[in-house]
């Protein structure tokens, strides 16, 4: 009698675990598909990714068949980053096709503002407000065959065609050549001119960079993989951690 208890402690308590396993998959694949991360950030991880894909969804909704990753979860991932202890560095995977200006822009400002490392990394496309974004960090890669697209901004919907338009047009051309200018080694004047030329894209204006060359012009630091971006993430993460610790000996010993 006592074996056969025994056996079936065993079995509803190998059910139970069968069914935690299950739920706890079920999150993650919850996760995957709001974030594009397994989970938010995780406590024993060193490093922590976040991934930006597809169209930078504002404050419009993207059709239901637009791979978009949203802001509002974005910024409290940034958040949640930023407050643990934990987290040592961020890497940033990007293969964006550009989106929200206001949204992009507040993305970029927060990555460039958090205090942990981050290294980004263009695997496929860096387009249009992904610019700032892949300049954001504090270290920035491309892959040879990833390329980013610099355009002016344009905009969708009712536009009334008076000059304070053109004005608003232009200070928010100015904000984000600023921010491109401010995190990364282009001068101003070569990004205009990326942006105004003519022969380069059909029926737009503009300039698209494949891999190396937007290491050349200073938009990116370098051409690498995810395995170079990581080495260097460790990289930069090891100084910091020894920068605060020589620190603590100078302030407390």
């Amino acid at each position: 009698m006592e074996d056969i208890k025994l056996t079936n402690k065993s079995t509803k308590s190998g059910s139970e675990e069968t069914q935690e396993e299950l739920k706890e998959n079920n999150e993650k694949m919850k996760s995957v598909k709001e974030y594009g991360n397994t989970t938010m950030a995780v406590p024993n991880e060193r490093i922590q990714v976040l991934s930006i894909i597809g169209q930078i969804e504002g404050h419009n909704v993207s059709p239901a068949q637009t791979k978009a990753t949203k802001y509002e979860h974005v910024i409290p991932q940034l958040i949640s980053i930023e407050q643990n202890k934990n987290v040592k560095g961020v890497l940033i995977v990007l293969n964006t096709v550009g989106g929200d200006v206001e949204a992009g822009l507040a993305i970029s400002e927060m990555i460039n503002s958090i205090s942990k490392p981050t290294v980004s990394i263009v695997i496929g496309g860096g387009h249009s407000i992904g610019v700032p974004l892949a300049t954001s960090s504090d270290y920035s890669f491309i892959t040879p065959s990833a390329t980013m697209i610099i355009h002016p901004i344009r905009m969708n919907g009712f536009i009334i065609g008076v000059p304070q338009t053109f004005d608003y047009f232009k200070k928010m051309q100015e904000r984000i050549n600023d921010f491109i200018v401010r995190t990364s080694n282009i001068k101003l004047e070569k990004l205009e001119e990326f942006m105004m030329q003519t022969d380069e894209l059909l029926n737009d204006v503009g300039t698209i960079l494949i891999g190396k060359q937007a290491v050349d012009c200073g938009l990116i630091d370098e051409v690498g993989g995810i395995s170079k971006a990581l080495e260097k993430l460790n990289e930069v993460t090891m100084s910091s951690g020894l920068r605060w610790f020589l620190l603590y000996l100078f302030l407390y010993l």
